[in-house]
């Protein structure tokens, strides 16, 4: 296939190294002015990766969308302005697989929506990639399981076939409701983990992550999905990944903020815990977890009255 990375940091360049690994003809878009392209246009490489002479650099996104698939991996907040220039591109007809993890902060909707709001009239059809891996691991050989949905399943079936490789193997997803709001929180939840390791409270993350994944259950069958989603590869298989890894960048945000430390990097929770918030309350369902994550954040709580705010709750059944 011959496929454009719309995204040029840290994973939108590992997919563009991963897919030109597995033979496809790709091309790797960024703005010319984006820091990350100007690097990768003079190096070919950034810090986590090097980009081959295969892989064509794409400044155009005219050129770019010229391509049988358009895969996006940007900061999710920014996914609806990119539809926006799309719209006026070429691109009735292709398929758009989002390799993100988050919901839209200002509507809380979840990110396959936003493109068909914007992109429904150009005949597209939406693929979501989610599930666990590192670009430092899979650069590096380390291979992890992932997972490709959509509502077209002729199309989920072409690109789990086009897209395993002996890096990455692909389940079939079956639930896009589940699959995105679980890959949307797993980054709260791992924001929530650096906060207990930066207060020396890392034993609670296994209790985290247990009651974590039963929040997230409940909110995902609220909002139309199969609860069975959040113990999938979307949510609580991603959270060796998110919880625990020295590469996952919100876990280091949630350290390093109750360490009162400034992280400079891109970490999605920050961004989708309000929209989390919101989404439950409409649903009419409680998530304390997410919602101590956004009062830490959003409204000057303190780490210790939230924690002691959780363990106050009610005594009930675990299930």
């Amino acid at each position: 296939m011959n496929i454009t990375v719309i995204g040029c940091g840290r994973w939108g360049s590992c997919i563009a190294w991963y897919l030109d690994k597995i033979n496809h003809k790709v091309k790797l878009y960024g703005k010319i002015d984006s820091p990350h392209m100007q690097k990768l246009l003079s190096e070919r490489k950034n810090e986590y990766i090097k980009i081959p002479e295969s892989i064509t650099l794409e400044t155009d996104i005219n050129e770019a969308v010229k391509a049988d698939a358009v895969v996006i991996s940007i900061n999710s907040q920014g996914l609806r302005e990119l539809c926006l220039e799309l719209k006026e591109c070429d691109i009735d007809g292709k398929p758009i697989i989002l390799c993100m993890k988050g919901l839209e902060g200002s509507t809380s909707k979840r990110l396959s929506t936003v493109v068909e709001e914007e992109l429904g009239d150009k005949n597209i059809k939406v693929a979501v990639w989610v599930g666990p891996g590192h670009v430092e691991e899979f650069y590096g050989g380390i291979p992890n399981c992932m997972v490709i949905d959509s509502k077209d399943d002729e199309l989920k079936r072409k690109l789990v076939n086009e897209f395993s490789g002996d890096i990455i193997r692909f389940y079939y997803g079956t639930d896009m409701i589940g699959n995105e709001i679980g890959a949307a929180t797993k980054n709260v939840i791992g924001i929530a983990a650096g906060m207990l390791d930066g207060m020396g409270l890392t034993s609670l993350k296994g209790a985290l992550m247990s009651r974590g994944t039963r929040e997230i259950a409940r909110l995902i069958k609220a909002c139309g999905g199969n609860e069975l989603s959040a113990y999938g590869l979307c949510h609580l298989g991603d959270y060796q990944a998110t919880v625990f890894s020295e590469y996952s960048h919100n876990r280091q945000y949630g350290e390093d903020f109750v360490k009162g430390k400034k992280f400079d990097r891109l970490a999605e929770g920050y961004f989708t815990v309000p929209a989390v918030v919101r989404l439950a309350e409409n649903a009419g369902v409680d998530v304390p977890i997410c919602k101590a994550v956004y009062e830490l954040l959003y409204c000057g709580a303190k780490p210790e009255e939230m924690l002691n705010k959780l363990f106050c709750r009610s005594l009930k059944e675990e299930y």
